[in-house]
Parts: structure tokens; C-alpha cells; sequence
């Protein structure tokens, strides 16, 4: 699912409406502060990514991404989560990314066998799922952006 984000002007006044309503309760605080604090409450991670979401209204939730962020999804239909330690665009609206995971994921589905992986690298379209696909047709790997 794709998220709409206000235009830029929008999110301007947001920003200017919270810099008033914050000095009028007694706590001033800057411009660049109260934009930052409009792009925390759009869940994005600073200003600069929010303009450049709110101009492509379209994104990809991919873009919401950058290394040290914290994921959640499936890996080889294994639930994990953890932390972006890579992330690359290769062209043809796919990235590259390395992931490691928080606790190792068992990637064999047999009960008597089992291989762990903590780290893994592939590559995802802009909604988080890899064109790669296990022997189910599942994605190998899914984000939940």
C-alpha cells in the first residue's frame, strides 16, 4: 500500500502551525525544528525525505528505507526482524539490500535438518518484495513497509 503525503506547502503550514501552537503553550522552538518534527509525525525520518516524498506522491514505501532501519517481513516464508545494514538502487526499480536479522531464521522446513541465517542480501522491488521466488511462488524475501 502506498501513502499519499500532503504537498510541500502543506506540510509547511503543518510545521508553522505547530511552531504557533508550541510558543504559545511556552516552548519555542525553530522553524527547521518544527518541520522535523512534521516529518516525525508523517513517520518519515527527517524533513528531506518527506519533500522528496510529498513531490512523488507515487513513491515507492522502499524509499521510506535507509541503512540502520528496523524491518520487519518474511524470509524464505520465515518471520524475522532487524536491521538494514545495506541498501542500494541497481536500476529497473529494484534495490539491493543486506539485512541482518535479530534472531537467526531457520531457512529449511524439514523437522529433522535445519540451517540458520543471521545475515542475507537480495534484491526487492519498491514494495519490499523480492521478484525471486521460492518453489511455493512465494517472494523470497517480503518486507512488511
Amino acid at each position: 500500500m502506498t501513502t499519499i503525503y500532503p504537498a510541500i506547502d502543506e506540510l509547511k503550514a503543518q510545521a508553522k502551525r505547530l511552531r504557533q501552537a508550541m510558543e504559545t503553550r511556552g516552548t519555542a522552538v525553530s522553524h527547521s525544528t518544527a518541520l522535523e518534527l512534521v516529518a516525525q509525525q508523517h513517520g518519515v525520518r527527517d524533513w528531506n525525505t518527506l519533500t522528496a516524498l510529498s513531490s512523488k506522491p507515487n513513491a515507492d514505501p522502499v524509499t521510506l528505507l535507509s541503512v540502520g532501519s528496523q524491518v520487519r517481513g518474511r524470509y524464505l516464508n520465515q518471520p524475522f526482524s532487524g536491521k538494514v545494514l545495506a541498501l542500494a538502487e541497481t536500476g529497473g526499480g529494484l534495490h539491493k539490500i543486506t539485512i541482518h536479522f535479530d534472531e537467526p531464521v531457520d531457512v529449511v522446513t524439514f523437522d529433522s535438518f535445519s540451517a540458520f541465517r543471521q545475515r542475507v542480501s537480495a534484491q526487492i522491488d519498491g514494495s519490499g518484495a523480492s521478484p525471486r521466488k521460492t518453489s511455493n511462488g512465494l517472494p523470497q524475501l517480503i518486507l512488511s513497509i
